[in-house]
C-alpha cells in the first residue's frame, strides 16, 4: 500500500477541523495531517494533538515558510471567509492541490484575482461545494442525466435556513456582516447556486434578485430587551431566539460545534458565563448585523430553462426543497429525508436505476395513467445536528479530493471554473438586490 497523503490544514475551526479534518482522522490509511495553522490556541493545539502531534503554527504564513520541510502533498484552506484568496495564491507557488472552503472569495474583485492566478499557475483548486457529493443530490442529477424527464424547463430551489441556524450564523455569528465575511446569498446559498449551475450545465444569461433585512433590526426589539439575553430579558419565555434556550437547553448534550464556537467550557455554567459577553448571547435585535434575512433570485439560461432560488431565515426546518419540471416529467424532492417524488409523462419512460436509490411506491396518476414514483435517497448523516455533515456531502467531497490527490485524475465535478460561476451568480444577485432597494 502507498503511504497516506500528507495534508497541511489552514484553519482549525468548524470546517477545517470538524468537517474535512475529521475525515482525515477517520481514514489514517489514506491521509494524515502534518501541520495546522490557526490563530486561536485551543483550536490549533487541540487539532494538532488529535492528528498525532502535527506541527502547529499561529499564522498560515509561518506554515508556508516551512512547507519544503513538511513534505506536504495537499492543503486545506478553511480560514475565515476574507482570508481565503491570499493563502490560496501563496500555496499555488508550491504546486499543491488545494481544497478551498467556500466562499472561495468574499468580493467579486478578489474572486477574479484568484481565478487569474489559478489559470496562470495551472493550479488544482477544489472549492468546498459539498452538496454535489450527497446521495440525494447525486440521485437528482442521475435522474436528469437519464433523460427520463426530457428537457429541463424550470428549477425552484428553496433554502430553508432554520430560524435557530440563521440567528446563530447570520445574526450573531461570523457571517452577520457582509464587510467582515460576505453577503448571505454568497455565504449561505452559493451551495444552492452551484446546484442550479450544475443542473443547468451553463451559467445564466440574465439574473435578478430582491431581498431585505426585514426582521432582525433594532426597531423590532421588544420593549425593555437588554443587549444580552441573560440580562433579564422580559420576553425570554416567548422569544424564538432566546440564546440560552438554544445553546444551553437544546444543545445540552452537544460538546462540539456549534457550542465550542461559543466557549471551550461546555458545561452549563460555562455556557451561561459565555452568553453574558459573547456575540452569541446578544439579543438578535441588537447584534449589528446587516445581511439579508430573506432573498429571492430568478435566473434565465440560454436553453430556455428558468430557475428561482428562495432563501429564508423564517423556516422550521434547516434543509432544502427542490421542484423541477421537464418536458417529460416532474421531480419534487426533500433533501433532509431523501424523499423524491418523480412523475414520468411519457408512456415509454423508464425509471432509471440509480445506486443507493430505492423505490418506496409506484403508482399511476389520472387522467392519462402516467407513472408516478416515490423514491428514497436517504442520506447517511455524517453526524448529528444541523451545523455538520451536509447530509454526507462533507465526507463525499473529501473522499473525491483525496482520490484526486492519490491518482492525479480530477473529475469535472471538481472543476474550479464551474465552482467560480456560482460565486459570480451570487455577486450578481447581491448587486441586483441592492439596486432594487
Amino acid at each position: 500500500m502507498s503511504e497516506p497523503k500528507r495534508f497541511v490544514v489552514l484553519g482549525a475551526g468548524g470546517r477545517g477541523r470538524e468537517a474535512y479534518g475529521s475525515w482525515i482522522l477517520r481514514h489514517p490509511e489514506r491521509a494524515k495531517v502534518v501541520a495546522v495553522a490557526d490563530r486561536e490556541p485551543s483550536r490549533r493545539e487541540g487539532f494538532a494533538e488529535e492528528a498525532g502531534g502535527a506541527a502547529r503554527y499561529e499564522d498560515w504564513r509561518e506554515l508556508l515558510a516551512d512547507l519544503p520541510t513538511l513534505g506536504a502533498d495537499a492543503a486545506i484552506v478553511a480560514l475565515p471567509d476574507a482570508e481565503h484568496v491570499d493563502p490560496a495564491i501563496a500555496l499555488m507557488a508550491h504546486g499543491l492541490p488545494i481544497l478551498l472552503e467556500k466562499p472561495a472569495a468574499s468580493t467579486s474583485d478578489e474572486l477574479e484575482r484568484l481565478a487569474d492566478a489559478a489559470r496562470s499557475a495551472d493550479a488544482r483548486i477544489v472549492v468546498g461545494h459539498v452538496l454535489r457529493f450527497t446521495p440525494f443530490w447525486r440521485a437528482v442529477r442521475g435522474i436528469l442525466d437519464s433523460g427520463a424527464m426530457g428537457d429541463l424547463m424550470t428549477i425552484d430551489l428553496r433554502e430553508n435556513i432554520g430560524f435557530w441556524h440563521f440567528a446563530h450564523s447570520y445574526v450573531r455569528g461570523n457571517w452577520k456582516r457582509a464587510a467582515d465575511a460576505s453577503p448571505m446569498v454568497l455565504a449561505k446559498t452559493c451551495h444552492d447556486l452551484d446546484l442550479i449551475r450544475w443542473f443547468a450545465g451553463e451559467s445564466p444569461t440574465t439574473l435578478s434578485s430582491v431581498g431585505e433585512l426585514s426582521h432582525f433590526r433594532p426597531e423590532h426589539a421588544p420593549e425593555g430587551a437588554p443587549e444580552f439575553c441573560v440580562d433579564g430579558c422580559p420576553v425570554a419565555a416567548s422569544c424564538p431566539f432566546f440564546a440560552p434556550r438554544y445553546y444551553v437547553d437544546a444543545l445540552e448534550h452537544v460538546h462540539g460545534v456549534p457550542v465550542t464556537l461559543l466557549t471551550s467550557d461546555t458545561s452549563r455554567a460555562g455556557r451561561l458565563r459565555a452568553l453574558a459577553h459573547s456575540d452569541y448571547g446578544r439579543c438578535v435585535y441588537r447584534s449589528d448585523n446587516d445581511v439579508a434575512d430573506h432573498q429571492q433570485t430568478v435566473m434565465r439560461f440560454s436553453s430556455g430553462l428558468t430557475a428561482t432560488l428562495t432563501a429564508s431565515a423564517f423556516t422550521g426546518e434547516n434543509t432544502r426543497h427542490i421542484s423541477m419540471t421537464g418536458t417529460r416529467g416532474q421531480l419534487i424532492g426533500h433533501m433532509d429525508d431523501g424523499r423524491i417524488e418523480l412523475d414520468l409523462f411519457s408512456p415509454a419512460a423508464q425509471l432509471p436505476e440509480l445506486a443507493g436509490v430505492s423505490v418506496v411506491e409506484a403508482r399511476t396518476r389520472p387522467p392519462m395513467g402516467h407513472r408516478s414514483y416515490v423514491l428514497s435517497a436517504r442520506p447517511e448523516r455524517a453526524s448529528a445536528g444541523d451545523h455538520r455533515g451536509h447530509a454526507g456531502g462533507d465526507d463525499g467531497l473529501m473522499a473525491a479530493f483525496v482520490a484526486g490527490v492519490e491518482s492525479g485524475a480530477w473529475s469535472e465535478e471538481l472543476s474550479l471554473e464551474t465552482a467560480l460561476d456560482s460565486h459570480r451568480m451570487a455577486f450578481a444577485a447581491e448587486r441586483a438586490r441592492l439596486a432594487a432597494r
